[in-house]
């Protein structure tokens, strides 16, 4: 049995979870410097305007970034279970197929961006004033598509082998190679919104190279194989039917960010949009860690359920939530204090400043209970049970999100838009037990069953 195989089979789920979760943790935090660095180096330089471009910009990022996470979690999902199964040619073939399935939908992103850019920025609320800021971004990232997919759905691959640390170190590699290039592009080159997203993308040219050499190097449990880089039918459907949630719940986000942009325009203006986008940024970038603990459990439960020993993969998701939820309660307390602090990071604009605390106050109120929905969603995923992680991954964005801002801007006006969030969690939040703690049990029992009892 191989070293990782060994650890995620044997070592105590405490001890694994932090061993895999606190690289993956880092890693996200790291990940999520891309838009936050973007963001505070724009809003210093170019201005409000600048801001909101890149508002409107991200619910696009976010299709593509849900697209690699679709390939590679999907991937992940099949590749850790195989490799419990000791099915190694079925999990080479997954790696493959990934790879495949990575330079097309690429491909197809930056012919799309080229055709249709200008109409799909006005779609996701690009007015006249920000639609030139929003260009310069989109126009860079759409053409880097291919090289995004490729560092995002092979970092998950990555920690599906238990090689956390590796994943991470990716992150790294990117984020701070985008940290050092921006202030060049954006400042010494005078290239403005276009020198960040260039920053962005030469960034991960760096993360591809760095990701090759860990297959190619013999550190890997499984590497790509030519032979294997083809469509198999078959395994490309479980990938989409697995990893579907995930670009589903990236879509549904950006769908409703979408809606908020031209919403927050209607109520509240330009202003009101880069109140959205500067607090978006904060409450995504505090996910991180969250996402990042979800991240080092799902090859836990993947490979002790591939391996039938159920309690394990039980009590792996228990533990998780303990921790998720704790992280977001600290930082929900943090936002709710020092909300201007937050906002000043970003602008030192004085209308931001004077009316953004109390939006970003309103839309934080109930972060403490986003760590619960994120852990539920993996969980399911990791189980390769699609149905409920489709369910779980839909409800916040789609199923309670955009009622809420059908309803509540129209009542509350401007404030009805930031009230959104704080309803949509707990809602969220008891849709996710409602399935979680039925199938905690379920897993309990079948241990009791080919086991005889809980350890």
């Amino acid at each position: 049995m191989k070293k990782r195989e060994a650890m995620l089979a044997n070592d105590s789920i405490g001890r694994l979870i932090i061993r895999l979760s606190l690289p993956a943790v880092v890693g996200m935090f790291v990940n999520g410097l891309y838009n936050l660095v973007d963001t505070i180096y724009i809003g210093h330089s170019v201005g409000a305007l600048g801001i909101a471009g890149l508002s409107v910009s991200f619910p696009l990022q976010m299709l593509i970034g849900g697209t690699g996470a679709m390939l590679g979690i999907g991937s992940a999902s099949i590749i850790s279970r195989s490799l419990g199964a000791k099915n190694y040619k079925r999990a080479e073939r997954t790696l493959g197929n990934n790879i495949f399935s990575v330079m097309f939908l690429g491909v197809a992103f930056a012919v799309l961006g080229k055709l249709f850019l200008d109409d799909i920025l006005k779609l996701f609320g690009a007015t006249a004033n920000i639609l030139p800021y929003a260009k310069d971004y989109m126009a860079v990232i759409f053409l880097g598509s291919p090289l995004i997919l490729f560092a995002m759905s092979m970092n998950n691959i990555i920690r599906s082998e238990g090689a956390a640390r590796t994943a991470m170190a990716s992150m790294l590699i990117g984020a701070l190679t985008n940290i050092v290039l921006d202030p060049i592009f954006i400042f010494i080159l005078d290239m403005g919104v276009r020198g960040a997203a260039i920053a962005t993308v030469l960034s991960r040219v760096l993360v591809a190279g760095w990701i090759s050499h860990f297959f190619y190097s013999g550190k890997s449990i499984i590497k790509p194989k030519l032979n294997q880089i083809h469509p198999d039918s078959g395994i490309i459907k479980e990938i989409l039917s697995v990893g579907f949630p995930s670009l589903l719940q990236h879509a549904s986000s950006s769908f409703v960010f979408g809606l908020i942009n031209n919403l927050a325009g209607i109520y509240g203006g330009d202003l009101a949009i880069t109140i959205f986008g500067i607090s978006n940024r904060v409450i995504i970038f505090s996910s991180m860690s969250v996402i990042g603990i979800a991240q080092g459990m799902q090859p836990i439960v993947g490979y002790n359920y591939g391996a039938r020993k159920y309690y394990r993969a039980a009590k792996a998701v228990r533990l998780s939530n303990l921790i998720a939820m704790g992280i977001c309660g600290a930082v929900t307390v943090l936002l709710l204090l020092f909300p201007k602090a937050a906002l000043h990071l970003f602008t030192s604009d004085t209308n931001v400043l004077e009316k953004g605390p109390a939006a970003l106050r309103i839309m934080v109120s109930g972060f403490f209970l986003m760590g619960y929905n994120k852990i539920g969603g993996v969980f399911f995923q990791a189980l390769g049970k699609a149905r409920p992680a489709f369910i779980i991954n839909l409800a916040r964005p789609i199923l309670f999100f955009v009622p809420l801002l059908m309803i509540l801007p129209r009542i509350f006006g401007l404030n009805g838009i930031w009230l959104a969030f704080p309803l949509a969690d707990v809602l969220s939040y008891l849709l996710t037990m409602a399935f979680l703690l039925p199938y905690e049990r379920r897993l309990k029992n079948q241990y009791i069953q080919t086991q005889g009892d809980t350890p």
